[in-house]
């Protein structure tokens, strides 16, 4: 019995590209504040470019508050959603390009989120990363955060509840 060929590896990495960037542009406050993804392999890093207008404090200068809750919030949505969401883009039950044309799966909705600021957000690039504590049928728990120059050195940090989607459709 001949076992069937592994997909290319750029067929894959594509397919996960394609999955992840219909999934980022599928919510519109992502793209308005210029929030990507890093991805390697499962992992996910979320990147918030410099501009201008996340500027809270101009005298600092330093980033808005809410802009850094939010761009927590954003990374610990998408890396749940990335983790629920793995085994059908990888078997291709999920099609990046039905995504792409405003097909999403349905995402988690915020049951809570406490944010702990730590210092002030430089006028830098941001990154964030997010790990996942607790992952049922209903509920999870995620951990993240945020830091610009080192990993180390987090500006912010924060820790949520989610409510899970009943179905992925």
């Amino acid at each position: 019995m001949a076992r069937p060929r592994p997909e290319p590896v750029q067929v894959v990495k594509q397919r996960r590209d394609a999955a992840l960037s219909a999934l980022v542009a599928g919510v519109p406050y992502i793209t308005y504040l210029g929030v990507q993804f890093d991805r390697r392999g499962d992992e996910l890093t979320a990147v918030l470019p410099f501009d201008e207008k996340l500027i809270g404090n101009p005298l600092l200068p330093a980033i808005h508050g809410g802009v850094t809750a939010a761009f927590l919030e954003i990374t610990s949505v998408i890396t749940l959603s990335w983790a629920y969401l793995w085994e059908d883009i990888e078997s291709g039950a999920i099609d990046p390009d039905e995504m792409a044309a405003g097909n999403l799966p349905r995402l988690p909705k915020t049951i809570d989120f406490t944010v702990d600021y730590l210092r002030s957000g430089l006028p830098r690039d941001a990154y964030a990363r997010a790990v996942i504590s607790r992952s049922g049928r209903r509920y999870a728990s995620v951990q993240v955060e945020a830091w610009q120059d080192h990993r180390d050195r987090r500006f912010a940090q924060a820790s949520g509840h989610f409510l899970m989607p009943r179905d992925k459709g």
